[in-house]
């Protein structure tokens, strides 16, 4: 397969009361889990881009980097994809709108991964609500929104 060299990440933040989170987000991806941060706080109504690997904008980019050891596609329909937060902070809870995340996005093949769930029109349908009181993790598939 293929080296996985870059992943970019794209989670929308609902604006609604209490969305925003000062939680800790992970991703789990190919058999690893990355954390996203790169501000003490995921805002309200905040569209957040995060990347790991080549390029990465991320705290602790060295250790949160698909290259180190070095990732494969070929992982990653052996393990689960999911985001999933950590409580803590004045604001634990979070309100996730929109999850797409791109494995290899500049390469020939571009693997994709979100939560069709949440593709509607920003309606309370289409989100969800992470934490301690009511789950803290969302699994993701295969395919890009509209897919």
């Amino acid at each position: 397969m293929t080296d996985i060299t870059q992943i970019t990440i794209a989670l929308v933040t609902a604006d609604v009361a209490g969305a925003a989170t000062q939680g800790r987000i992970y991703l789990g991806l190919a058999g690893r889990e990355f954390l996203l941060a790169n501000t003490d706080r995921i805002a309200r109504n905040g569209d957040n881009q995060f990347v790991l690997g080549e390029g990465g904008n991320v705290a602790n980019a060295d250790h949160n980097d698909p290259r180190r050891p070095q990732l494969d596609t070929a992982d990653l329909d052996r393990y689960p994809a999911y985001i999933r937060l950590r409580d803590e902070g004045g604001d634990p809870g979070w309100c996730l709108e929109q999850v797409c995340v791109a494995v290899n996005p500049r390469g020939a093949v571009r693997h994709q991964f979100s939560n069709p769930r949440l593709e509607g029109m920003h309606t309370d349908g289409a989100r969800i609500w992470l934490s301690d009181d009511c789950g803290t993790r969302l699994h993701l598939r295969r395919g890009g929104l509209g897919s």
